[in-house]
């Protein structure tokens, strides 16, 4: 059980363990330790496999893909059903092993078991975030539980754990290699952490925490999806201003809904939302859509989120109390570069002044041009809108003149072209010759340039859709390791980009632009990490933004924009005289971007650092923001009652603060490419792929990183990048 041993039952749910990162066969395979004098490795007795697509080994090429074109609801029941009890006999065959414990046939054993498992949880984990429908909600409701259960009662078997526990007390006298040694130790560590050492009626009471977590966990995606269902309706004048991709959507979902003619309806969703925020020239529909989304989950209705929510802050803190911490943020904190949560507050604090004031600054920018269209109080749903002006004011520059040349099928390539120049990844469309969840999405054949050896394939979820999650992400549905044999990764990007016309192109904005190569950079670390041992290819939550983050760099250097920014209709490059404006406005609207953001952080640590874990969460979130001096006319980007990262697991639960900690190191190692004088300089790059992408968690991240830059990151290099006074 590659990933789930080291996530343990404080990380609930099985989409949190399992993790995105991958390896590849990018470079040698690391040697395997000398085999060991001893018997043969436990084998669980063998079980007839039921006749069941879901169970059946993966065909095809590529080492075998995902049969997506054989999924269907009915068919989990059975699977998980199987899955889970064969999981718990191969669990059962290592920990019962009458042989002494030896690294090979405990650690390295538990490495090999839970292939099948895995690859049913990466089955129904794409059909719950991308294709969610009452049946998947159904089956979710149903199998969160009893898989938390499932995997409590292996993670907490105590014959298991003593072996374990051995191997770790004599670690200096088995000749264990440098990453030997670090499997172990991290596997030990995360079983005490997820309880190993508690008494058998404090495991008892632990395992029921962890499920009633895992049910509110998936109470809260089915009331968050259930409420981005929704839709704001508007008439043909209240849409004025909106840019014409997203009024053909809302007229489409009108149509869709049953609408009257001539009428539009606006998804719940940032990728609906924020456009008519920017563009709309009418206030009311922009009040309208703004409440819309940013009470998502507040609304008092069957969709409420705020009473799971304190179930969940509750559950957590005992479970915390349980477990030896003090709160859910110190326990969350143990295995991350930060180490506690007053180094986590630390950098935020460094920050968080400069960003508010410039959020002053920006706001005494717009409120003049406010006023000349008659707003008196300024409102946050008139921010986006009169940013915009400013943008245009200050820089003679704005979206829509930007827009043209943001093609999503120029930028795509564009990307591609990049991570080939960086590390001789080659993507090729291959588009219906593998199966896929839905027709939009695009496949492509990743290969090393120089040699041609397949490396894996990327997975290319475009569109926004009803029962897609909103926000964009990156999966991977399987590793590749020395230890389970070299195969092809298999990974996906997911985007939620508002769905063109027949024959018109997608043309989205800087923001979206570099949404779009962040996901990507997720998928880069994913097909470049090559590790022996699985469970060290994923890494630690505040380090796994950071190679994803740097990658958004590229989208704005000379090479990309002169050769895939190009006018949609003429196809010209976008002018130097355009690029000039774009660098000259790089931290423009940084207050805002900032403040959005680091609030959502901000509340998050405060919210996990309340060591009895009650809350009133609409009161809470209003309490914290007053502390902290949030500007009126802002509001966070994730309110408490649609903070998907916090309470749709425990995957980003005192730990959202993970992407400014990811920050500093992306804003230093870019400093180290303009230091080089060239943004694709192939030394840079190869330091940066062998140091830190490759090697996933085989070494301490932060010893990396001073391995790759000759000491720890500055923080000025983030203040300086946002514009920020850098004293």
């Amino acid at each position: 059980m590659k990933t789930l041993l080291l996530c343990g039952a404080a990380s609930l749910t099985l989409a949190a363990c399992a993790t995105t990162q991958t390896a590849a066969p990018m470079a040698e395979p690391i040697a395997a330790a000398e085999p060991m004098a001893e018997p043969a490795e436990p084998v669980a007795a063998a079980v007839p496999v039921p006749n069941n697509p879901l169970l059946a080994d993966w065909t095809g090429p590529y080492g075998g893909v995902p049969p997506w074109d054989q999924v269907k609801p009915e068919l989990f029941d059975e699977a998980l059903q199987f899955a889970i009890d064969e999981v718990k006999r191969e669990s059962r065959a290592i920990a019962e092993n009458p042989a002494a414990p030896t690294f090979a046939n405990t650690i390295e054993a538990s490495q090999k078991s839970g292939e099948r498992i895995d690859r049913l949880l990466s089955l129904m984990g794409v059909m719950t975030d991308n294709m969610s429908t009452p049946a998947y909600e159904a089956l979710d409701k149903k199998w969160s539980p009893l898989l938390t259960a499932a995997f409590d009662e292996i993670n907490l078997e105590p014959k298991y754990f003593a072996r374990v526990e051995a191997l770790y007390n004599q670690r200096d006298s088995l000749g264990l290699d440098a990453k030997q040694l670090r499997l172990l130790t991290r596997t030990y560590d995360s079983m005490v952490r997820s309880g190993a050492k508690l008494s058998p009626e404090q495991k008892e009471q632990l395992k029921t925490y962890n499920k009633e977590l895992s049910s509110a966990f998936s109470d809260f995606n089915a009331k968050l999806l259930a409420d981005e269902r929704g839709f704001t309706q508007a008439s043909a004048a209240e849409m004025a201003g909106v840019p014409s991709e997203i009024k053909d959507a809302a007229a489409a979902l009108a149509k869709e809904k049953g609408l009257p003619a001539g009428t539009y309806a606006i998804r719940t969703t940032r990728s609906a939302v924020e456009p008519v925020l920017t563009f709309g020239t009418n206030r009311g529909l922009r009040k309208r859509v703004w409440e819309a989304f940013v009470n998502r989950g507040d609304n008092g209705n069957a969709n409420d989120t705020n009473a799971i929510i304190a179930r969940i802050v509750k559950l957590r803190a005992d479970r915390a109390h349980l477990l030896g911490y003090k709160t859910h943020a110190d326990l969350r904190m143990q295995d991350t570069m930060a180490r506690t949560p007053a180094r986590a507050m630390e950098l935020m604090m460094r920050v968080w002044p400069a960003a508010v004031k410039r959020v002053g600054e920006e706001v005494a920018d717009m409120k003049p041009l406010a006023a000349r269209d008659g707003v008196g109080t300024f409102e946050p749903w008139d921010y986006r809108f009169y940013m915009e002006k400013v943008r245009k004011a200050k820089y003679d520059l704005s979206q829509d003149e930007i827009k043209p040349y943001f093609q999503l099928d120029n930028l795509v390539k564009g990307m591609f072209w990049s991570a080939e120049q960086l590390y001789d990844l080659k993507f090729t469309e291959n588009t219906g010759t593998v199966p896929v969840w839905q027709s939009d999405v695009r496949t492509f054949e990743v290969t090393n340039a120089k040699t041609g050896a397949v490396i894996g394939l990327l997975y290319f979820d475009t569109y926004a859709r009803e029962g897609k999650r909103s926000g964009a992400w990156a999966t991977g549905y399987r590793d590749s390791s020395g230890l389970l044999g070299k195969r092809p990764k298999l990974v996906s990007n997911n985007n939620n980009f508002i769905k063109p016309a027949p024959g018109q192109p997608v043309l989205i904005t800087l923001d979206d632009a570099s949404t779009l190569f962040h996901e990507f950079g997720h998928a880069i670390h994913g097909l470049l990490t090559d590790v022996y041992y699985p469970s060290l290819g994923g890494s630690q939550r505040d380090f796994v933004e950071y190679p994803s983050q740097v990658n958004e760099n590229w989208l704005l250097t000379r090479p990309v924009l002169e050769r895939f920014a190009l006018h949609h209709k003429t196809g010209q490059p976008m002018p130097d005289s355009l690029v000039k404006k774009i660098e000259a406005s790089e931290t423009f609207n940084q207050g805002f971007s900032t403040v959005e953001y680091l609030s959502s952080a901000l509340v998050d640590m405060m919210l996990h650092t309340k060591p009895d874990g009650v809350v009133d969460v609409d009161a809470f979130e209003k309490q914290a923001l007053a502390q902290i001096g949030m500007p009126r006319e802002m509001v966070m980007r994730h309110r408490l009652p649609q903070f998907g990262h916090l309470f749709s697991s425990d995957s980003y639960s005192a730990g959202y603060y993970s992407y400014l900690w990811s920050e500093t190191m992306d804003a230093d190692t870019w400093a180290a490419f303009e230091e080089a004088g060239n943004p694709f300089d192939r030394a840079t790059a190869d330091r940066f792929r062998t140091i830190l992408l490759m090697t996933g968690n085989e070494t301490d991240r932060a010893e990396a990183y001073r391995q790759f830059r000759g000491r720890d990151p500055d923080v000025r290099a983030l203040l300086k990048r946002r514009g920020f006074p850098t004293n």
